[in-house]
């Protein structure tokens, strides 16, 4: 599809002479001979360059690019035959892309347009990427989960998402802690703002002020050109600092000076650099132990320690699991096109699990179950979790005994398979517990979590002989 060039000018020679040589050049070419006419066509066609005559009839130029500029980010070039510094002031502060005076050279005219049009392009692939960048966090932005801690975190986003206040997000590796930091992005202010993760365990200890900083050319050695760092790519949006326990005193130094001052310098330089971020960040570790070892900064702890959020571990929201498997499996079916659901054995096999890679290890165990499952239907056999390599689980083991027993039913008496059974497990729970008390019937109360009284009364109808 061709570009369009506006042509705003009340001489017929100039739209004429520009007009060709447009055209010849490949642009459609939309023709105003006025100020209104031009805001007119402006708005009708949108095209990706303006060509604005400084002095026309009904609106001058100055007026159609102050309009222009506060409905599009349409580079325009002013025109004029009156070359006075006072145009040229206020074409410029008003953000004109050229100031050009006629007569003017056709050659060095045709070079303007193209660099006004090469800006145009690359501000619009930059816009492209940045809605495609925003698109994708949000579809990756969902924190799945209904139980009720996860509800107290999300009343806590709701109440401090749109505030600028710096915040920390504490828990085990894989609950979800950089993702909860872009659901806070994506519900502040700063949400058109870029979301930038540094992960401080991540990045040799040698490299992270570079990293977060930036460097100028010749700071050491393959520092061939500058480089901004983090803190400059988050400008206008948020920085999330991830393991923010594993970073070195002295760049938790800088780090405290550039979250206080909201300035820093980068590596080799000489000049402060101003940056707007807001600031999150998240560990796995203990920092108030951290600060007691003296390894982490106790002024840095309190600057960043304003509005704490604590995500639990899998294992203590296990109600969460079914939504979770459900968002993982419509996102594999959305990668992949194949449809798969969970057999209810896999389900419970997952409810049993304790999860200490949390939330990580439940996505790796499906998306890796999703892959290598032959049928529609997950099954118990495909989840790739780690069996006991010590022997036989304690359900595998009493599960064994009763489907021996089963077909020797006949053996006991009608009715009386489940009696035998409990009575007998039940039985050997008590006296194992007893041996391990040396007879404290306080203690072994406790440990089975029954009352004394009903553990006497077991004793007794059970006919366990307590040994002291």
């Amino acid at each position: 599809m061709k570009e369009k060039i506006l042509i705003a000018d009340d001489e017929k020679n100039i739209r004429w002479v520009l007009g060709n040589l447009l055209r010849e050049k490949g642009f459609d070419v939309v023709f105003a001979l006025n100020g209104e006419e031009a805001i007119k066509r402006f708005r009708e066609e949108r095209p990706a360059l303006a060509i604005v005559d400084i002095k026309m009839p009904k609106m001058d130029g100055l007026e159609v690019l102050k309009k222009t500029r506060e409905e599009a980010d349409v580079p325009v070039i002013i025109v004029t035959a009156q070359d006075t510094m006072k145009n040229t002031i206020e074409a410029m502060k008003h953000g004109a892309f050229d100031y050009v005076t006629k007569p003017f050279d056709l050659e060095e005219f045709e070079i303007i347009i193209e660099r006004a049009l090469e800006t145009y392009r690359l501000k619009r692939e930059a816009f492209a990427l940045k809605e495609r960048l925003k698109e994708e966090l949000e579809r990756e932005a969902v924190f799945v989960g209904k139980s009720p801690p996860i509800k107290r975190i999300m009343k806590t986003v709701g109440r401090i998402a749109e505030q600028d206040v710096t915040v920390l997000i504490t828990g085990e590796s894989g609950t979800g802690k950089e993702l909860l930091a872009k659901v806070i992005h994506l519900h502040s202010k700063r949400s058109k703002g870029p979301f930038i993760a540094v992960n401080s365990a991540a990045i040799p200890k040698d490299l992270i002020e570079s990293e977060l900083f930036g460097h100028e050319r010749g700071a050491f050695t393959g520092a061939t050109s500058e480089r901004p760092g983090k803190f400059e790519l988050a400008h206008g949006g948020t920085l999330f600092l991830d393991e923010i326990g594993d970073m070195g005193l002295e760049t938790q130094a800088k780090l405290l000076r550039a979250l206080q001052e909201r300035e820093f310098y980068r590596l080799g330089g000489k000049r402060p650099v101003r940056v707007d971020v807001r600031f999150i960040a998240a560990t796995n570790q203990d920092l108030k132990k951290l600060v007691s070892s003296g390894r982490f900064r106790e002024d840095l702890f309190y600057r960043l320690n304003v509005v704490t959020i604590e995500i639990p571990p899998l294992r203590e929201r296990k109600g969460d699991i079914p939504l979770l498997v459900e968002h993982f499996l419509a996102r594999f079916e959305e990668e992949t096109g194949m449809e798969k659901s969970l057999s209810h054995e896999a389900m419970e096999e997952l409810l049993r699990y304790n999860w200490p890679g949390n939330v990580r290890e439940l996505e790796n165990v499906l998306r890796s179950a999703h892959i290598l499952s032959s049928g529609s239907i997950i099954l118990k056999e495909n989840l790739p979790l780690p069996r006991d390599e010590e022997g036989p689980t304690m359900e595998g083991f009493i599960k064994g005994i009763i489907e021996r027993m089963i077909p020797r039913e006949r053996r006991f008496a009608k009715g009386e398979l489940y009696r035998i059974v409990i009575g007998g497990v039940e039985k050997t729970l008590i006296e194992s517990t007893l041996k391990h008390t040396r007879g404290n019937q306080i203690q072994a109360a406790r440990i089975l979590g029954i009352n004394r009284n009903t553990l006497r009364k077991k004793i007794k109808d059970l006919r366990i002989k307590v040994q002291k």
